[in-house]
């Protein structure tokens, strides 16, 4: 289930293992990146793409949300 976390939780989750995954088109990812962050487009995540994933590592997402 989707979680909106802050910060501190993304510094912590991410200290502890977590992938930084960047779901934004390449554009996005190559203008703003963060640091440590894989780039995998939303529109492109299937089985063969996040195969190399370890699945037992918590998994942070970021995207752009206009609001």
């Amino acid at each position: 289930m989707p979680t909106e976390i802050d910060h501190d939780e993304v510094q912590r989750l991410s200290a502890a293992g977590a992938y930084l995954l960047d779901v934004r088109e390449r554009e996005g990812y190559d203008a703003e990146r963060l640091p440590g962050a894989l780039s995998l487009p939303i529109k492109s995540l299937e089985r063969e793409t996040t195969a190399d994933l370890d699945q037992n590592r918590p998994v942070i997402t970021y995207c752009w949300e206009w609001t």
